[in-house]
């Protein structure tokens, strides 16, 4: 089956009503959910689902499903520990409510439309990334040196700017036509549904993407430089923070 990713097109859904598609040791399956999971250096969501008596199960994250025939958007809700006597009573075809941790998912889209404007403020090939509820953090493929301040600078600009942000969608063959939107060494893009979502920055930045962001660069607010350092010859990692 293919689970609807309801975030894809709108990432300030916090809950949505769900069915069980199926159980399995490492997790949980939906028709449709609002949860993200672990893909594209972002981290996966936590949250809960709720069943129709009130129960609520706890889930500590959430990762793509890797059975025989999973789509890209299939997503296994991943149980925190400690909760086998509710688990066993579950069934496929079990009505819920499946809820994020906004305040957690809200940190992931505000530091996660940040790291696309640090591909704006450094024009190198990215090298690795990793978004999480702390930090954005980008390996950038430059042998040149990288300013703390000026860094700090631009991105505060861009931010100020409230910049909209949104989303378009082109197929896969119009994709492959264009590789110059490709800034990931590491991720490949989002394919093989037969289109590519990708995120613009209005009048900064465009490149594939399935992550969540927020709406305008005015809801990043300030940001600080957390860490900055040569990791090889040829890598240079950023690392940046929400300031609040």
């Amino acid at each position: 089956m293919t689970t609807q990713a309801l975030f894809r097109e709108d990432a300030y859904l916090t809950r949505c009503e769900a069915t069980i598609a199926a159980i399995g040791d490492e997790g949980i399956l939906l028709d449709r959910t609002v949860f993200y999971p672990l893909g594209g250096g972002q981290a996966g969501d936590a949250g809960a689902l709720v069943l129709s008596d009130g129960t609520r199960i706890d889930i500590a994250d959430t990762r793509k499903a890797k059975f025989e025939d999973a789509t890209p958007d299939d997503a296994l809700h991943v149980p925190a520990p400690g909760q086998d006597a509710v688990l066993e009573r579950l069934a496929a075809g079990e009505s819920v409510l499946a809820e994020i941790d906004w305040a957690r998912r809200y940190r992931h889209m505000r530091l996660h439309t940040a790291s696309h404007l640090m591909c704006a403020v450094l024009p190198y090939p990215v090298d690795g990334c990793s978004i999480t509820v702390d930090y954005a953090r980008l390996d950038f493929a430059t042998v040149e040196p990288i300013e703390r301040e000026f860094v700090e600078t631009r991105l505060a600009s861009l931010v100020d700017g409230g910049h909209r942000v949104g989303t378009e969608w082109i197929t896969d063959d119009e994709m492959a036509a264009r590789p110059e939107l490709v800034r990931t060494m590491s991720v490949k893009p989002p394919m093989g549904l037969g289109r590519v979502r990708l995120l613009r920055i209005e009048g900064v930045d465009l490149q594939p993407c399935g992550g969540t962001h927020v709406r305008n660069t005015a809801e990043i607010g300030a940001l600080r430089v957390a860490k900055l350092e040569k990791k090889s010859a040829r890598t240079r990692r950023l690392v940046l923070e929400l300031a609040s």
